[in-house]
């Protein structure tokens, strides 16, 4: 299949955006407790299929796999506090800006060059974020720093997926997520546990389930496809976050959102366009 990284990424995207909904779902469980289950959940899965298929289950290149790890755990942390603080568009909103990061850290940590049109599409889907979003008085300063925070931890993240992309299978480097956050996340615990309900419960297992197959096809877009071309299409989860966080949660934006959605869009398909057009110039100039 012909970009094959694009169709995994969104796959993983509409993933992600049942997980967002379902972190809203339970506002009385701290972002802590809800990454220490979802981390259950993964270290169970992950474990499960990779000794089901014979997989060595700790991996090759070790110091990627952790700092993949502690860079996936920072992200998600900031990223389910500020679910839990602001409305779903404006976190997903600030979250968008990780392709920024992702395409930074690519020069220097994988060596991948972006062109200067990309970055033009890039300005241009943050640009479809801002006209979506707009000044949000329900939004603190301190809610946006942990909000880039977050972004730019998830940029140091799929780089590292994206240096593993020759040594280890995608279920070893999500095995190491949890790895990570379980002790983290438990010692946390210790003193600020909150027993769950019934319902809550579901919902916190539905939110390991979910993120796990998320993970995984986001896993397989970074190792298939340059950063610059799948960082991108993540920019589509904000129709998602949109769309969900007035249907279900009531939560209203400017009119500048229908026209906010489609620039993201557009910037998506072009950036996708012109990483294809470049590389197959490229490949016949060779």
């Amino acid at each position: 299949m012909k970009n094959k990284g694009v169709f995994y990424m969104v796959v993983a995207t509409m993933f992600f955006a049942t997980m967002n909904i379902l972190v809203k779902y339970i506002p009385r469980v701290g972002a802590v407790e809800i990454v220490f289950f979802r981390s259950v959940v993964s270290l169970v899965m992950s474990y499960a299929v990779l000794r089901h298929q014979h997989i060595y289950v700790w991996g090759h290149n070790k110091k990627w796999l952790i700092i993949r790890g502690i860079a996936g755990s920072a992200g998600l942390l900031f990223f389910f506090a500020t679910i839990k603080m602001m409305p779903l568009g404006s976190a997903i909103a600030i979250q968008y800006m990780s392709p920024v990061f992702t395409s930074l850290l690519g020069i220097f940590i994988v060596k991948e060059k972006v062109k200067p049109l990309q970055w033009l599409f890039f300005g241009l889907a943050f640009l479809g974020v801002v006209a979506i979003q707009g000044f949000d008085p329900r939004v603190t300063t301190t809610q946006v720093l942990i909000g880039v925070a977050g972004a730019a931890a998830a940029g140091m993240a799929y780089n590292s997926i994206r240096k593993l992309k020759s040594s280890d299978h995608p279920l070893v480097i999500i095995f190491y997520f949890p790895l990570v956050t379980i002790p983290v996340t438990g010692i946390y615990l210790i003193n600020h546990w909150l027993n769950p309900t019934w319902f809550e419960l579901v919902i916190l297992l539905g939110i390991g389930i979910v993120t796990q197959f998320a993970q995984y096809f986001m896993t397989k877009a970074y190792q298939s496809d340059t950063l610059s071309k799948i960082a991108s299409i993540q920019y589509i989860g904000i129709v998602f976050a949109i769309t969900f966080g007035y249907l279900l949660f009531d939560e209203t934006y400017d009119i500048m959102s229908g026209l906010g959605i489609i620039i993201i869009i557009l910037a998506v398909i072009l950036n996708v366009w012109y990483k294809n057009r470049t590389e197959k110039v490229e490949k016949n100039a060779k």
